[in-house]
């Protein structure tokens, strides 16, 4: 049975910086890409970061790109989010999953969320100004 499980959420003030983890568990993580996705309080899961199989390639969401850092160490099943300069609009559940997608090369198909199965429980995440 696959199972994640996100840690490494907390209460921080904006401008500190935070480091996730997504361990993997009942399943071969390097044979899948994986994402990184957030959902604020009545709003949609939406698109954070994705890293290949091997972590060469790494694709960003606008809103984090140059803050956030993804990666992967594939001998611990394991896989980071690196978040600096958080923000208030940060805030949020943080998940991670493994891809749908047979690990291909990343594309823009890495940014939905129906695209990835399955999902951890999450890890609060929250920004005060």
């Amino acid at each position: 049975q696959v199972q994640l499980v996100e840690s490494g959420g907390g209460l921080v003030q904006a401008g500190d910086a935070l480091r996730l983890s997504c361990q993997v568990s009942g399943r071969t993580v390097s044979r899948f890409v994986m994402g990184w996705f957030r959902q604020a309080p009545g709003k949609e899961r939406e698109f954070v970061a994705a890293i290949s199989r091997t972590g060469f390639s790494t694709y960003y969401a606008d809103s984090v790109k140059g803050r956030f850092t993804i990666s992967r160490d594939n001998a611990k099943n394991t896989v980071y989010l690196h978040m600096n300069s958080l923000t208030p609009e940060d805030t949020a559940v943080y998940y991670c999953a493994p891809d749908r997608l047979s690990g291909r090369a990343l594309t823009d198909e890495h940014s939905r969320s129906e695209n990835y199965d399955p999902w951890g429980q999450g890890t609060q995440v929250t920004v005060s100004s």
